[in-house]
Order: structure tokens, then C-alpha cells, then sequence
């Protein structure tokens, strides 16, 4: 059987982040890497609770964003760059204190983004790219 070329892209999906709401992938396997669309804090099983706090909103968002990476083989350890969309620049350090619970001792590059709205209402939505380990 011949192996997948190189630079094949292929779609990543997991039943742990909650499917696409639109025509797009949860992320994008291309050359040895993941690229993972804009994750909001909607729930694996796509209810939403644009209610929920600020801190729960990170945590849940953060949480599909690693589900996707972990479903195409990549972990926070492997994360390149992530980009957060925040609404309100006065969230930033609660979201900068849970980011780093969340990734411990993984730093990967990051952009924080201060938006006055974000889909649905929500308050944080993350994307990122990460390399994904090969045994190749």
C-alpha cells in the first residue's frame, strides 16, 4: 500500500470538539502540520452556554482546540503558534493566567487579539497550528 505523499491535505475532525458550524474543517493536516480553525467555547456536543463565564469560556475553548491538535497527533507540546481572540482587552490576564495552566510548560508563539464581539457572543475564540510527531 503506498503511503500518503508528503504534501497531501487532509481533513481532521474528533468527537471531542464540536463539529463545524459552518463550510470549513476543524483543522487541516498539511506538511507535517495541524491547523486548527477558530475554536469558540461551544461544547463537543454543539450546545451552546454564551452565559458561562469568562474563565469557563477559555477552558472549554482551549479544550477543542487540544482535541483537534491530539486528534492528528500532536499534543501541547508541539503547539507552534496559537491565536486568541478575546472580547475585551481587560479579559487578557484572566485568559493569560488559565492559558498557561492549561499549556504548563509549553510556549508556543501567540497572538492575543482584543475584538468587541465574537459569534453567538461568546467572549474568547482560539486557533492554532502545530507540528504533528511522525515516525517516519
Amino acid at each position: 500500500m503506498a503511503s500518503e505523499p508528503k504534501n497531501a491535505i487532509k481533513p481532521v475532525a474528533s468527537a471531542n470538539a464540536p463539529a463545524p458550524g459552518g463550510h470549513y474543517s476543524q483543522g487541516i493536516l498539511a506538511n507535517g502540520l495541524i491547523y486548527v480553525s477558530g475554536q469558540l467555547p461551544v461544547a463537543a456536543d454543539g450546545s451552546h452556554n454564551v452565559e458561562a463565564s469568562f474563565e469557563t469560556q477559555v477552558r472549554i475553548a482551549l479544550d477543542n482546540m487540544i482535541a483537534v491538535i491530539k486528534a492528528a497527533g500532536g499534543s501541547c507540546d508541539t503547539l507552534v503558534c496559537v491565536t486568541a481572540y478575546i472580547a475585551g482587552v481587560d479579559n487578557w490576564p484572566t485568559f493569560n493566567r488559565i492559558y498557561a495552566e492549561v499549556l504548563g510548560d509549553s510556549r508556543p508563539a501567540r497572538t492575543v487579539v482584543p475584538v468587541p464581539t465574537l459569534h453567538y457572543g461568546y467572549l474568547v475564540e482560539v486557533d492554532a497550528v502545530a507540528l504533528v510527531r511522525s515516525d517516519e
